[in-house]
């Protein structure tokens, strides 16, 4: 059978067949070989419709002919329009056909439907290189460098393709995505308006548009546009998708929710909706799905760095920092120039305590952002961590000037500094955005930062009403204390560490002095003890140090035969650690609270170490940490009942410390003693720990170093009474917590 010679030719290239593979002449090119007559038959094969007899007439041709670079690449075709696995064929074709730039761009569109970006890019580059005007690698190009975060360079090749067929509508579509992702809004509908011009009823197009015009705050219109578009494609996944961006604009999360639900069932394998699925759900609070769905995206395209950056920030906010950093790495390398996965990153080496690379981050955002709020805020809180509260507050300043609607400079402006009567503008813009559906995390920050504002000024009941509201809002996380299993740890930790265990000399334990540890409730002095130290010459603030959580789990799982062993590995992993910052430190200093849990495992491991343990009145601690944003590292603090639990816990633990631990081991310091005379306290500390007076550590407030914690801002003012009996200005509402007076036994 024969074709007629002006059929199209089946390479893709969209030539006559005797423009292309055909050769005319009788000619082929380098390395095609084949029987002309042959490949005109496949060609009718093919144009027919007779896919499958084609690709076994190809097959069978190639037993005899392997070298034919035509015949594997009219295979390639054959096999791709049945939907079938054509990389080996289209591989083959571009190997022996090395000239022929439909051969690579054949295969570079293969890799791009595979979502292989890096690999369709080689292939289509090399067909570009034969051939500058072949349109659809153009167009494959741009999809390629669009799918990798490069929208600008995406933007360039869509151009080009256009220069060749300005009606391509299409191109021009796809244009418009280039743009709206490179932040031209407006230019990207023009786009739209201009592909919608050749083909009004375009439902793709629609929806493009519509989502333009939401960024460009035209809401009406673009309503009007994806109701449209569903009416004319009521089962397009991508329809769906649309109206529930548009409803997420909105505040409308439900709705969002509900439309994004509906184009994951027609379309399970959107990247897209899977993405913005996952973000609204997070938005509600429920971070288990999220982290669910933004798994699944990843799993259909690793390759795009927009799914790693929600990974990696969703990570971050679940307190898994390490494989968050990851995550914004593997963006980064995907696309360097991605703003927010430099921003997340920065995040993330901040809390690892990694702070120059953090900053570093942080500043390359900016450079590719200018006026992008979150940088300007990210890099305030790195300031303020340095203790440079003017610099910082003139960077949150400028954020909320770019960005009037960014709710976390707001937050940041209150945690640095006391609020005053003349914050009227602060006051009105933060009430201004709870009038507006926010995500539920930027919900709770600004009510905090309301509580902070009203404490501050002396408005108490309006304070607490804005302290309980962000609390109760915080459950919606769905993070939950666990009081019977708080219970069975208190219960396990006294049985294992008793006094015979105390009392005894362990294999394996180190005879370090080097660590000194600040234990005690969240809010009882520990940031301020830490600073006061860290002032000496000889003296690391290490800051809280996350270890003997995972240290006493692995404990807790070691076989009596190989306890020396385990202790010797926590005490050398701990060292290796905290010393790699260190220096030439003779002390170093652990502050983190939550550590009064391991005391016994500690003096175990390091029993010539010093443990200091902050004391201070139930209620303000309890107050204090009630008034936190702590919700995502302690679930005991978003309720009053819960945190009467943990704190009553606290007090029998110490007890059994103070009743098992060898003399010398503990030193308990009430913070009311030393906010009233800091001097004997400071001495009595230094003693403690073995290390000389130094006068240095009464001018804490002017050492330079890093904080982190929810205290940075008051260790770096000079010490002030004005916390200690706080709890009065909420007697009205402290009735859960008032046991406690009586069971610590104060003074």
């Amino acid at each position: 059978m024969s074709v007629g010679r002006n059929a199209p030719c089946p390479c893709g290239s969209g030539k006559k067949y005797k423009q292309c593979c055909g050769a005319s002449s009788g000619a082929l090119p380098a390395g095609a070989s084949g029987d002309a007559h042959d490949l005109a038959t496949l060609v009718g094969m093919v144009n027919q419709g007779r896919l499958r007899e084609a690709e076994e007439q190809a097959s069978l041709l190639l037993r005899s002919q392997p070298q034919a670079g035509m015949l594997w690449k009219i295979l390639g075709v054959a096999q791709l329009r049945q939907g079938r696995d054509a990389l080996v064929a289209l591989r083959r074709a571009a190997e022996l056909l090395p000239q022929d730039a439909e051969a690579h761009g054949n295969l570079g569109a293969a890799l791009r439907d595979r979502r292989e970006w890096e690999a369709a890019l080689a292939s289509l580059r090399q067909a570009l290189q034969l051939d500058s005007r072949n349109l659809e690698a153009l167009s494959d190009a741009g999809d390629c460098q669009l799918a990798l975060g490069r929208p600008g360079e995406a933007v360039l090749l869509y151009q080009w393709a256009l220069q060749l067929e300005p009606r391509r509508r299409d191109l021009l579509n796809n244009l418009g995505n280039a743009l709206a992702a490179a932040g031209e809004p407006q230019k990207a509908a023009e786009c739209y308006r201009r592909a919608l011009a050749l083909k009004g009823d375009d439902p793709e197009v629609m929806c493009n548009l519509a989502l333009a015009l939401r960024q460009l705050g035209q809401q009406a219109e673009a309503l009007s546009l994806a109701q449209r578009a569903l009416s004319l494609a009521p089962t397009a996944a991508a329809v769906h998708n649309t109206l529930g961006l548009l409803s997420s604009a909105q505040g409308e999360r439900a709705a969002a929710i509900a439309s994004f639900r509906e184009a994951l069932r027609l379309n399970p394998t959107s990247v897209d909706t899977l993405s913005n699925l996952g973000s609204a759900l997070w938005e509600e609070g429920e971070r288990r799905e999220a982290l669910a769905l933004y798994e699944q995206a990843l799993r259909l395209d690793p390759k795009r760095a927009e799914s790693h950056v929600n990974l990696g920030n969703l990570l971050l906010e679940s307190r898994r920092v390490d494989a968050a950093a990851a995550s914004f790495r593997a963006a980064l390398a995907l696309a360097a120039n991605a703003t927010r996965a430099h921003l997340g990153l920065a995040a993330a080496q901040r809390v690892q305590g990694r702070f120059a690379e953090a900053e570093a981050s942080a500043e390359t955002a900016l450079k590719l952002e200018p006026t992008n709020p979150e940088a300007l805020a990210l890099l305030g809180e790195l300031r303020a961590d340095h203790g440079r509260f003017e610099e910082a507050h003139e960077l949150f300043e400028r954020a909320i000037r770019v960005a009037p609607e960014f709710a976390g400079a707001y937050g940041a402006i209150a945690a640095h500094r006391r609020m005053t009567r003349a914050d009227e503008s602060w006051l009105t813009g933060a009430r201004g955005l709870l009038e507006r559906p926010l995500p539920l995390a930027q919900e709770i920050d600004l009510r905090f930062a309301l509580g902070k504002y009203f404490d501050d000024v002396g408005e108490y009941e309006q304070a607490f009403a804005s302290y309980r509201e962000a609390n109760e809002l915080t459950k919606r996380f769905g993070s939950r204390y666990d009081r019977a299993r708080f219970d069975g740890l208190i219960e396990r930790l006294i049985g294992r560490f008793d006094a015979g265990f105390a009392a005894a000399a362990h294999p394996g334990a180190s005879d370090s002095r080097r660590p000194v540890f600040i234990v005690g409730m969240p809010r009882s002095g520990t940031s301020l003890t830490e600073q006061i130290l860290a002032s000496h010459p000889q003296v690391f603030g290490a800051g809280e140090v996350r270890f003997w959580d995972r240290g006493y789990a692995a404990f807790e799982q070691t076989a009596p035969e190989d306890q020396a062993r385990r202790l010797a590995e926590l005490a050398q992993e701990y060292l290796a650690r905290v010393g790699s910052v260190a220096g030439e430190a003779t002390r170093i200093i652990d502050k983190m609270p939550a550590n009064f849990l391991y005391c016994g495992l500690i003096h175990a491991v390091f029993p010539r170490a010093r443990i200091i343990h902050m004391r201070r009145h139930p209620l303000d601690t309890c107050l204090s940490v009630y008034f936190q944003n702590f919700y995502n590292v302690s679930p005991y603090a978003n309720d009053l009942d819960s945190l009467a639990h943990y704190y009553g816990h606290y007090l029998r633990l110490m007890r059994h410390w103070r009743r098992v631990l060898p003399a010398g081991t503990l030193l308990e310091v009430p913070y009311e003693a030393l906010v009233e005379d800091p001097e004997l306290w400071t001495r009595r500390m230094l003693e403690f720990v073995g290390l000389p007076w130094d006068a240095r550590c009464l001018d804490f407030h002017q050492t330079e170093r890093v904080v982190i914690t929810a205290s940075r801002w008051q260790v770096r003012q000079k010490i002030s009474k004005g916390s200690s009996g706080r709890w009065q200005h909420y007697e009205a509402h402290v009735a859960p917590l008032r046991h406690l007076v009586a069971a610590a036994e104060l003074p």
